[in-house]
């Protein structure tokens, strides 16, 4: 029971928000590179 720490919590918070981040990144490239290969094939 030792995560009822402010730390703790904070921790939990930004690795959640980085996690948010990524994925969100990885969407966009994703997005990305489809437009980029069909740009590309026409």
């Amino acid at each position: 029971m030792g995560d009822r720490s402010p730390k703790a919590n904070q921790k939990k918070t930004t690795q959640k928000a980085t996690k948010a981040t990524s994925a969100d990144q990885k969407k966009k490239q994703d997005v990305a590179a489809k437009a980029a290969s069909s740009g590309k094939k026409k």
